[in-house]
């Protein structure tokens, strides 16, 4: 029995598992990076998702640049992150907006009706605004900056 998907979306199916996996590891950078602003810097919320977001896009570029896109034509580095963090300025506003209202929005109790809970709301945030820059990010870099 034929799956019916063409040579194109399996590609497309691929990459967008392998960007998933380096949006994963980019996903815990992120992570340890807003709660060490937070804890050792005394930061709030929304501005240790603001800080630790540049260093979140260098990474998961890299990632995707050899690891997603390996077999893509490539730009010179400086130019092809740029063009990346272009990209990823967009997926900003649904990613950190969205981390932001999650943060500033729900009720502090929501998450904590036993005591301590490893889903606090900057990681309810984080994981809410992943996904929802997660699937613009994608199909805005395979078309724009890994094509």
């Amino acid at each position: 029995m034929k799956c019916g998907l063409t040579a194109a979306h399996r590609q497309t199916l691929v990459q967008f598992s392998k960007f998933s996996v380096v949006g994963g590891c980019g996903f815990v950078i992120d992570y340890a990076l807003v709660h060490a602003f937070i804890f050792f810097l005394q930061l709030a919320p929304v501005w240790a998702g603001l800080f630790s977001y540049p260093f979140t896009v260098t990474f998961t570029w890299a990632g995707n640049r050899f690891f997603t896109f390996h077999d893509s034509d490539h730009e010179a580095f400086a130019q092809q992150l740029m063009k990346f963090a272009t990209v990823c300025a967009v997926g900003l506003v649904f990613n950190r907006g969205t981390y932001a209202l999650v943060v500033t929005q729900l009720p502090q109790d929501l998450t904590h009706p036993f005591g301590l809970s490893l889903l606090d709301l900057p990681t309810l945030g984080l994981i809410a605004g992943t996904a929802m820059g997660m699937f613009f990010n994608f199909f805005a870099a395979k078309k724009l900056v890994f094509k």
